[in-house]
C-alpha cells in the first residue's frame, strides 16, 4: 500500500494538535508546519511527523530543497493568511487543499461591532482568494466552516472556565439567548481528514457544527455543572 502523505499548516493550534494525533492514528506521514517551530507538541519520536522550517519567512525560493512534496494539504491557520503559502504549495505539488474558515463569516458580517465586521471580511476574502488561486492552478479546494470550536486550549470555553473558577460567577449580556452550536476540535480534525480524499467534496464549502444548538446561557450552565459549581450569573442590562 502506497505511503499516504499530507502537509498540515497551523499544526500547533487547537485543531492542528488534534489533527496530528488523528493523522498519526490513521497512519499518515505528515509534514507539520507552524509559526511556532520550536513547539514539538510532545510528538513521539516514532511518529512520522517532520517539522520543516516555518513558512514563509525562512524559505527564500520555491526551489528550496526543504520543500516537502505533498499533494494533499490541510490548513487550520486563519484562512486570510493562506495566500502567503500559495507559491510554496504549488512548488510542493499540491493537488487538493482543505482549509478552515468559520461560520462567523456570515454572522459577524451583520454585527454592529466594527472589529467583528473586519473579521468577517477577512474570512470572506480568504475564501475568495483560495478559490481563485486554486482554480487558476487546477488545484482542488475544500472549505470547512466550523461553528464555535472548543477543546483543550480553546479561547472560548477555557476562558469561561478560568473566570468561573476564579470568581464563582459569570457576567452575561441580557438574556444571553444568542445561539451557539459548539463543535469539538477533535471532530473538526476528523472532518478535515475525511475531506482530504472524498471525491464529492471537490471544490465545495461546508458549514460544520456540533450535535446541539444551545443558547449562550445554556452553554455556560453546562460549564458551571462540569466544574461542580452552582450556576451564578451577573446579568448586564442591554442598552435600549
Amino acid at each position: 500500500m502506497p505511503e499516504r502523505l499530507v502537509g498540515v499548516i497551523g499544526a500547533s493550534g487547537l485543531v492542528g494538535e488534534c489533527l496530528l494525533e488523528a493523522l498519526m492514528a490513521e497512519g499518515w506521514n505528515v509534514a507539520a508546519l507552524s509559526r511556532n517551530p520550536d513547539r514539538t507538541l510532545g510528538t513521539p519520536a516514532t511518529w512520522p511527523v517532520t517539522w520543516p522550517p516555518t513558512w514563509p519567512a525562512t524559505w527564500h525560493s520555491a526551489a528550496d530543497e526543504q520543500l516537502p512534496q505533498r499533494e494533499l494539504w490541510i490548513s487550520t491557520a486563519p484562512i486570510w493568511l493562506l495566500p502567503e503559502y500559495f507559491e510554496r504549495l504549488v512548488a510542493c505539488g499540491a493537488r487538493r487543499v482543505v482549509a478552515l474558515s468559520s461560520t462567523s463569516r456570515f454572522s459577524k458580517a451583520v454585527s454592529n461591532d466594527p472589529v467583528e465586521q473586519t473579521l468577517a471580511r477577512q474570512w470572506q476574502e480568504g475564501e475568495t482568494a483560495l478559490q481563485s488561486w486554486a482554480t487558476t492552478h487546477g488545484i482542488e479546494w475544500v472549505i470547512l466552516r466550523p461553528t464555535l470550536i472548543y477543546g483543550r486550549t480553546d479561547g472560548n470555553i477555557n476562558a469561561m472556565i478560568r473566570f468561573i473558577r476564579r470568581f464563582g460567577f459569570l457576567p452575561v449580556l441580557g438574556k444571553a439567548s444568542g445561539k451557539r452550536q459548539p463543535v469539538r476540535a477533535a471532530d473538526v480534525a476528523r472532518v478535515c481528514i475525511a475531506a482530504l480524499t472524498a471525491p464529492a467534496a471537490r471544490n465545495q464549502a461546508y458549514n460544520i457544527g456540533g450535535g446541539e444548538t444551545l443558547t449562550y446561557r445554556e452553554m455556560a450552565q453546562r460549564v458551571f455543572v462540569a466544574q461542580d459549581c452552582r450556576p451564578r450569573f451577573l446579568t448586564i442590562p442591554v442598552p435600549l
